[in-house]
């Protein structure tokens, strides 16, 4: 099923955007394994809507319930269950969205597949609020991935044309607390530059998009498969079930296919006992197996869709062309929200493969 996914753990998320609540299940997670639930409301808190200037007026709490899977605050081997209601909804604002479908939506082809019966309040199951169970299960298993001395953080690369301090090329060592907590760059000022190019956005009735970059310290060498099992595909599958994710790529990517292999190959030396890279061009994986090096990855999020500007649409049942203005509360900028929500794919997909290979 298209909402499942996972080797040995499998997670499933469920509900829509307007619905009485979503949530998920984790099934394949250990007994005994400790659930600090105020770490987990922290991490929820990051993507949380409602929360700073740039994002949406929609405001959630995003406060699990967990309804099995744990007692006394540890994991008892049954699958983990948990929801999170929705209570701030206008489902009034998308009442003509199946006759007029939004540009930069699923709306239309969603239109066609599920013949009309789709539900098409605030998105339904295509819309971004899906991420919040996502990073219920990656908020768990980043808690998980941590007792085994493995860290994963992310900040935004790009946004609005303006740049972070990069990783991929020679940052071997990353130090994660490096990375902002109000807001999620390396370098602040580039930062502050990030938040008055949303801010321009918004006041244009516009959006903006950008790319986060992600980066996970720790793995050892040899996780992962050749071919179709490996790290990048595990990775990639999860990452691009994220709405907005229209890209990825690992290390150096696509900048890589530009360079020589001599300026590309990270070449290899012994530091403490250890064989280490010089650089990390390759991201920590190498024919879909990890190096041990930090495993390095770019997600590129596409502008929110949803803008106040008018736009050209149609009437399905009319089949002729009809302006269209979007109602309803969006973020003139995501991606801050969906740095955790990238997090909590990666944690997913490593614990994974800490599953099948690490015990």
């Amino acid at each position: 099923m298209s909402s499942t996914y996972g080797e040995i753990l499998k997670l499933s998320i469920f509900g829509q955007s307007h619905g009485p609540a979503i949530g998920m299940t984790l099934d394949g997670i250990p007994a005994g394994l400790p659930v600090d639930t105020e770490k987990l409301q922290a991490f929820l808190n990051r993507r949380a809507p409602g929360n700073n200037a740039f994002s949406t007026a929609r405001k959630e709490v995003d406060a699990p319930e967990f309804l099995s899977g744990i007692v006394d605050g540890y994991t008892c081997g049954a699958p983990i269950s948990a929801i999170i209601r929705n209570t701030n909804t206008r489902s009034n604002d998308y009442s003509n969205l199946k006759d007029c479908p939004r540009p930069g939506h699923a709306d239309f082809p969603a239109q066609i597949k599920y013949k009309g019966y789709q539900d098409v309040a605030g998105g339904g199951h295509f819309s971004g609020r899906l991420t919040a169970p996502l990073c219920i299960a990656g908020g768990l298993c980043k808690q998980w991935l941590e007792r085994e001395g493995i860290r994963i953080g992310a900040h935004i690369s790009v946004l609005a044309g303006i740049a972070d301090e990069p990783v991929y090329l020679d940052w071997v060592n990353p130090n994660l607390d490096a990375i902002g907590t109000d807001f999620p760059v390396l370098n602040p000022v580039a930062g502050a530059k990030m938040q008055e190019g949303i801010a321009a956005a918004k006041a244009d009735g516009d959006s903006v998009g950008g790319i986060i970059e992600c980066i996970a310290v720790g793995l050892p060498v040899g996780w992962g498969d050749p071919m179709f099992d490996g790290v990048e595909s595990k990775i990639a599958q999860i990452v691009y079930g994220v709405p907005a994710v229209k890209g990825l790529d690992f290390g150096s990517g696509f900048t890589g296919s530009y360079l020589r292999g001599s300026q590309n190959n990270d070449q290899y030396r012994i530091e403490n006992g250890s064989v280490v890279t010089r650089t990390n061009q390759a991201g920590g994986i190498l024919g879909g197996i990890t190096t041990g090096m930090p495993l390095v990855f770019q997600a590129a999020i596409k502008p929110t869709p949803s803008i106040a500007k008018p736009q050209e649409s149609v009437s399905l049942t009319k089949m002729e062309n009809q302006p269209l203005t979007v109602q309803g509360r969006h973020d003139p900028c995501i991606v801050p929200r969906a740095v955790p929500v990238i997090e909590a794919a990666a944690a997913i997909a490593i614990f994974d493969l800490y599953l099948k290979n690490g015990i």
